[in-house]
């Protein structure tokens, strides 16, 4: 799809209803199994105690699903950030409904105290014209939470200049901030699936991925569990050295070389799946089960191997409420999949132009450097178009295509069959043109 027939064409949204969704500016509602938006343009102050509450600054809300994948956006432009969560469900609504209702106010009480003004640094107005959303690599390391010994939490140090070295340990307590709420929330979560399990076992089964970004001026901080990608996109500098002056011809061809290659793609967290092999190794180490993985899969099940939720790969009892369809064969006491989250600190360079946030449905029919590649062209051909709605538009073209049909003909099947051609895609794209030299 070229650039200027984006441009000529109708809005996408009428027409993407039924893959993605619409964008809706609302509070997030705060009870398990929660069905749908309540629609505001603002959220103003609430009464805080309960930590559960929405925080009291003013926060303008977006918000949408897809079948089981969730979104929200919260910009505070008073406090200076922009915070956004991605929920990839599976098996089930429940743990994407609750992490939708419930994660931005753990992260937001977990904060108090830690994420101030201090950290600005000559930073630009966060606003919210630098993002645009739709529902619908390169691995750069990071800092894990690692099990330790007697349930205690480690969190290595690792020499990377990209992420903690010579960096104040406040951007560490941030990432730790994000880890604490991540974990009070599936404890929360389980601890209300308790409640409601006699009368609904399958809530044992349902889990998401969870990616979330927070950015605070020049500052990001990116937490993951699954296989969702934060993937940024950054102008390579051409290197000029031995070049002016004195130029040899493959000087010169590596120079052009440099220049249109474009964009680089690095991914800012690490994906937790069986396709990748530390993964399999840890939790083939970690349990004396000739079986834990299966035709690529945690026990012939997922093949993500963190997650928030999916209570039966964790702990037996949620394995023994299930109907014997659904049971699997867990050996011993050990959980099988965590929620321990990868966690990333990045600071916003003068080269760096743009961030794509998105579920795993995207990267079904694109590559990291596809992905930014699409929508530098897309925004240079349409400066004020979105390019997460484009995105999204050539994941159902691709999708068509490899189906052997049009795209019509892809958008006219019901959703409950569409899924055999692509998953659900939640897609966020923010613009970092503030930061520009």
């Amino acid at each position: 799809m070229s650039g200027s027939r984006c441009c000529n064409e109708q809005p996408l949204k009428k027409s993407l209803a039924i893959a993605g969704s619409r964008l809706d500016f609302s509070v997030p509602r705060n009870n398990l199994l929660s069905k749908g938006p309540i629609e505001v343009s603002n959220m103003d102050s609430f009464a805080d105690g309960d930590h559960r509450s929405p925080p009291r600054d003013n926060v303008q809300w977006a918000q949408g699903m897809a079948g089981e994948d969730r979104f929200q956006v919260a910009v505070s432009e008073e406090r200076g950030w922009v915070f956004v969560g991605i929920y990839d469900g599976f098996l089930g609504p429940d743990a994407t409904d609750y992490l939708f209702a419930n994660l931005h106010v753990a992260v937001d009480h977990a904060l108090k105290g830690v994420l101030s003004d201090n950290i600005q640094c000559n930073e630009p107005t966060t606003n919210s014209n630098n993002l645009f959303s739709l529902n619908g690599g390169n691995h750069s390391p990071e800092i894990e939470r690692k099990p330790a010994k007697r349930g205690r939490t480690e969190y290595p140090e690792k020499k990377n200049s990209a992420s903690f070295g010579g960096i104040p340990t406040m951007h560490q307590k941030v990432l730790g901030a994000l880890d604490q709420a991540l974990r009070e929330t599936e404890e929360a979560f389980f601890k209300a699936a308790e409640e409601a399990a006699a009368d609904n076992p399958e809530i044992g089964l349902m889990g998401s991925c969870v990616l979330v970004m927070l950015m605070k001026g020049e500052n990001v901080y990116v937490m993951n569990v699954g296989n969702s990608r934060a993937v940024l996109a950054r102008r390579l500098e051409p290197n000029l050295d031995n070049i002016l002056g004195k130029a040899t011809e493959k000087d010169l061809q590596q120079l052009k070389a440099e220049i249109m290659d474009g964009l680089q793609s690095v991914q800012l967290n690490t994906e937790h799946s069986t396709s990748v092999e530390e993964e399999v190794n840890r939790i083939k180490t970690e349990h004396n089960d000739c079986n834990a993985i299966i035709r690529g899969r945690v026990k012939g099940k997922l093949n993500i191997t963190r997650a928030f939720g999916a209570g039966y790969l964790k702990e037996p009892k949620w394995n023994s409420m299930l109907l014997g369809a659904f049971k699997i064969d867990y050996i011993g006491k050990d959980p099988y999949i965590n929620c321990i989250p990868s966690l990333r600190h990045h600071r916003i360079g003068p080269n760096d132009k743009f961030l794509v946030l998105s579920s795993d449905g995207l990267y079904q029919y694109f590559t990291n450097k596809e992905v930014v590649d699409e929508v530098e062209m897309f925004t240079a051909a349409c400066p004020k178009g979105n390019p997460a709605e484009h995105l999204i538009g050539e994941v159902l073209l691709r999708a068509a295509r490899k189906a052997g049909m049009e795209y019509h003909e892809l958008l006219n099947i019901s959703y409950d069959k569409r899924r055999r051609y692509h998953d659900d895609v939640s897609i966020i794209v923010i613009s970092f043109k503030a930061h520009a030299p």
